[in-house]
């Protein structure tokens, strides 16, 4: 007797499993689902496990791309704001003029700017000082026409009359420039763009990672249970109802992955933090709090991770649906 004929004798006693089901004829032609206790697809197998390693690692990935964006967003968003809080005024010495006298007087036409809230000339000595990460300390700068530098504070609640204090400067102070860094915010801003474009890609990647996944293991799964399908099939189950099985199947496993692979990025992006308290004080994290403010992601960056480890479970889910639906459509 062929397997097909055995297991449609099978399929007339309802008290009897239908390869891994136990669905009788009549409830596959109504659309019953399997009894409990029961699947079409086996819920522990070699390629299930497989599966949900892969999705996992894809997971953790993905989820360690995101709480990098999270930080290099948070930290550029607080150097734009710190930098647009300031601005510089440059004193160059110019032959014949008393420098020390030019930078009083610049210092005083900015503080009776509107929209200046302090007014900072730095010293001879302090000018030279920020020089030495390039020029070096042993180097004798009193010989060189080196600027002096006048920090402005931004009023936060009023905007900074520039072109007045442009005008002013021009008029009574040779060499005399402002910098508003405008220059630095659009830099940063182009950074944090391509961080976040950087992150949209690898997210990309990942889920297309997981789609080309989940569908080889759909095919072998419906190649492995193809019989049953098919019996099923032809004494009038619906698709949707052999659809949704699998698309359980493989929703169980995208949750469970993608969690493992989630909470071990959560640990991961935790463990950065604290990490920062333990170094507290060593060149390591002097360079780590240059580069970012700080090494939490926070709760926008933790639900994140959340989101990603549902939109993981649910990519799974429909690709396994869509490759039965596709796969049953074509079984005459």
């Amino acid at each position: 007797m062929s397997t097909t004929d055995d297991m449609m004798e099978r399929s007339d006693r309802p008290d009897r499993p239908l390869g891994d089901t136990l669905i009788s004829p009549a409830d596959a032609a109504h659309g019953g689902a399997p009894r409990a206790g029961s699947a079409i697809v086996p819920r522990n197998s070699i390629a299930g496990r497989a599966l949900v390693v892969v999705v996992a690692i894809m997971t953790f990935l993905a989820s360690l791309t995101t709480g990098a964006v999270v930080l290099v967003l948070a930290s550029a968003s607080e150097w734009q704001s710190d930098v647009a809080r300031e601005m510089t005024i440059q004193v160059r010495p110019v032959t014949g003029r008393d420098l020390e006298a030019d930078v009083r007087q610049a210092a005083e036409i900015a503080r009776t700017t509107p929209g200046i809230a302090s007014v900072r000339p730095y010293t001879a000595e302090e000018s030279a000082r920020l020089l030495e990460p390039w020029l070096g300390s042993s180097l004798a700068l009193d010989a060189l026409p080196v600027p002096r530098i006048i920090v402005l504070r931004v009023d936060s609640g009023r905007r900074p009359d520039l072109a007045g204090l442009r005008a002013a400067l021009a008029a009574r102070i040779a060499g005399a420039t402002v910098d508003d860094h405008r220059g630095w915010i659009a830099r940063m801003r182009a950074m944090a763009n391509t961080a976040i474009a950087g992150g949209v890609g690898i997210l990309a990647l990942v889920l297309l990672a997981t789609v080309l996944s989940v569908t080889f293991a759909t095919r072998g799964a419906m190649a492995m249970n193809r019989p049953i399908v098919e019996v099923l099939h032809f004494i009038g189950a619906r698709d949707n109802l052999i659809a949704s099985e699998f698309q359980r199947h493989f929703l169980r496993l995208g949750l469970i992955g993608g969690t493992l692979g989630g909470v071990a990025a959560m640990i991961v992006l935790a463990s950065a933090g604290v990490s920062r308290d333990v170094f507290l004080g060593t060149a390591a994290e002097e360079q780590a709090s240059a580069l970012f403010s700080t090494l939490s992601i926070g709760v926008v960056g933790y639900a994140a991770v959340v989101g990603q480890i549902i939109l993981v479970a649910a990519v799974t889910a429909l690709t396994s649906r869509r490759v039965v639906s596709k796969t049953l459509a074509g079984i005459e």
